[in-house]
């Protein structure tokens, strides 16, 4: 067993309830799992980040790692652009889009739908984050089973791949040091046993190979 902590965030919508097998497969990986939740609507990222900043300078850890789902990812974008946290460790984020999403650009040209964005949109969604800084070595995993909430929220907007929600091309940026895809949707990276090897063997050797 290692002593290094693996913070999990979660994504819009969510509670990191949806994060806890995967966290259950990084413990019985060797790690400490840690869940970080944030009121994805009533908070923009940025403000959603300071609060991430002071959750890891309480945790007694010797490294600590992070790993985000989707918007969570978007959060990290702006802890790194505020600063370096404490003891930082590796980085993986599932299905963020760091070149914003098309299906919130939809949703937000459209009054009916803005609500459901709520503050994720200031500094996020629409492709305003700041951009990943590769301080740290990260991965991105993308998601190419084209099921998904997105798909009916923005119809014909998602070009392919896709994980339902997100495009693999939204997840791209120069600063990941690696960028792996998988055939699972949006939500299901998340359940996926083959998606927890990924994320653990990246933990400990900095690569998905």
């Amino acid at each position: 067993m290692t002593n290094e902590v693996v913070v999990l965030i979660h994504g819009i919508w969510m509670t990191s309830l949806e994060l806890r097998p995967l966290g259950q497969r990084l413990q019985r990986c060797g790690y400490t799992s840690r869940y970080f939740y944030y009121p994805s609507l009533r908070r923009h990222p940025a403000d959603n980040a300071r609060r991430l900043a002071n959750y890891l300078q309480d945790i007694d850890a010797p490294q600590v790692h992070l790993v985000a789902h989707s918007l969570g990812g978007i959060v990290l974008s702006h802890l790194f652009a505020q600063g370096t946290p404490p003891r930082p460790g590796r980085v993986v984020m599932l299905g963020t889009p760091l070149q914003g999403s098309v299906v919130a650009r939809h949703m937000y040209e459209r009054r009916l739908l803005r609500w459901l964005l709520g503050r994720a949109v200031e500094g996020g969604l629409l492709g305003n984050a700041p951009p990943w800084r590769g301080l740290y070595r990260s991965g991105m995993i993308a998601g190419t089973r084209a099921t998904g909430i997105g798909q009916f929220l923005a119809p014909g907007k998602l070009t392919r791949p896709h994980d339902g929600t997100v495009t693999v091309n939204e997840t791209r940026s120069p600063g990941l040091h690696q960028h792996h895809t998988v055939h699972n949707s949006h939500l299901s990276m998340l359940f996926s046993r083959d998606v927890a090897s990924l994320v653990c063997r990246f933990l400990q050797q900095g690569h998905f190979d």
